[in-house]
């Protein structure tokens, strides 16, 4: 599964999910909430770039 980053430098890898906001390790960015947002700066998913 691809990881993707943030412009503020925060990298979402798949692999690792985001438990502290209750996303499962393996979940693909593509499956995440579509409110989920960066938890370093709050930008939402539109503005992660493939890493």
């Amino acid at each position: 599964m691809d990881k993707y980053v943030c412009p503020c430098g925060y990298e979402y890898d798949p692999e690792v999910g985001d438990p502290d906001n209750g996303i499962e390790p393996g979940t693909a960015f593509e499956d995440l909430p579509e409110d989920w947002v960066c938890p370093i700066c709050g930008l939402g998913k539109d503005a992660f770039e493939i890493a």
